[in-house]
């Protein structure tokens, strides 16, 4: 969230809507890394970005549906699970809402889909042919020029928040519908 941010790196890289629980956007994969070092060092942890396999298998939750909730088809339940296009964007409310206020999926997580986006720790492949079978990160040597990220944004459309829904940016751009999130390790 933006309050974490604050309290781990001191700035606000942001603009506009300022809820200090609303996720903390218009950083790059560059800053995100960033920060984990700096919340490494502050709190003597390990935290990391997700692969983008971990990424998709903590939003699924089990499921295999187009949404982690179901298929919803008819887009009749996506306004309870997600911050899009129509209950966001459409209306006037296009940032990102503060975090939590939507049903999570079945482990607890919130706002997996919609609101914003998040950076990977994988570079951008079209296809999945040769990746890792272990979960891990897909980093190329020498890296490339783009970064993985998943999710969709409040001014997704519903074929952007589906569970598999992917995309990326150069890892120095920033967004205001892009964020991230963070995985600790033992």
């Amino acid at each position: 969230t933006k309050r974490q941010w604050q309290a781990v790196m001191g700035t606000t890289p942001w603009s506009g809507y300022e809820d200090p629980d609303s996720p903390a956007v218009s950083v790059s994969w560059d800053d995100a890394k960033a920060f984990i070092a700096a919340l490494n060092s502050y709190t003597g942890k390990a935290f990391r970005l997700p692969s983008e396999a971990e990424w998709e298998y903590a939003c699924r939750a089990g499921t295999t549906t187009r949404f982690y909730w179901g298929d919803d088809l008819s887009c009749t339940a996506i306004g309870e699970y997600a911050w899009w296009y129509d209950n966001t964007y459409a209306v006037g409310e296009d940032y990102a809402h503060v975090v939590g206020q939507k049903l999570p999926n079945s482990w607890g997580l919130y706002d997996m889909i919609g609101n914003i986006s998040e950076w990977c720790e994988d570079d951008w492949h079209y296809t999945y042919t040769g990746a890792p079978v272990d979960g891990s990160a897909w980093v190329d040597s020498p890296r490339n020029l783009r970064r993985v990220r998943r999710g969709s944004s409040g001014s997704a459309q519903e074929e952007h928040c589906r569970s598999a829904y992917r995309n990326y940016l150069v890892p120095g751009n920033t967004s205001r519908s892009v964020g991230f999130r963070v995985v600790r390790t033992p």
